[in-house]
C-alpha cells in the first residue's frame, strides 16, 4: 500500500489543540522529506509544514509558532501537533512526501475548529 493513513480528526473550539498522525509505508517514508498539507472547502490544497529525513522543519507563515511537525523514522510515522487552533485552520489534512507525489494522496483527516 502506497497511500499513507492519516488519523486524529476532531472538532475543537478556538484555542484548542489536536495531534494528527500519519502512518506511511517504509518505501514512502524512508529517506524522504515528508509534509503535511491541508485543503479547506473551496480552496486549493496548501503546504502546512515539512520535515526532512534528518528532522529539519519548515512551516507556513500561517501556522508558525502554533504547529509542530515531527517524525519517528523507526515507526514510519509523522505527527502534527496543533495548538491554539483557529477557525481558519478548518480543513482536511493530508500527509505526503515533499514535494508531493499524486499517487500517494490518502483520504486525509478532517479538522474542524469552531468559533
Amino acid at each position: 500500500q502506497v497511500q499513507p493513513v492519516e488519523s486524529g480528526r476532531g472538532l475543537v473550539q478556538t484555542g484548542g489543540s489536536l495531534r494528527l498522525s500519519c502512518a506511511a509505508s517504509g518505501s514512502v517514508f524512508s529517506a524522504n522529506a515528508m509534509a503535511w498539507y491541508r485543503q479547506a472547502p473551496g480552496e486549493e490544497r496548501e503546504l502546512v509544514a515539512t520535515i526532512t529525513s534528518g528532522g529539519k522543519t519548515n512551516y507556513a507563515d500561517s501556522v508558525k509558532g502554533r504547529f509542530t511537525i515531527s517524525r519517528d523514522n523507526a515507526k514510519n510515522k509523522m505527527y502534527l501537533q496543533m495548538n491554539n487552533l483557529k477557525p481558519e485552520d478548518t480543513a482536511v489534512y493530508f500527509c505526503n512526501v515533499d514535494p508531493p507525489r499524486p499517487e500517494i494522496w490518502g483520504q486525509g483527516t478532517q479538522v474542524t475548529v469552531s468559533s
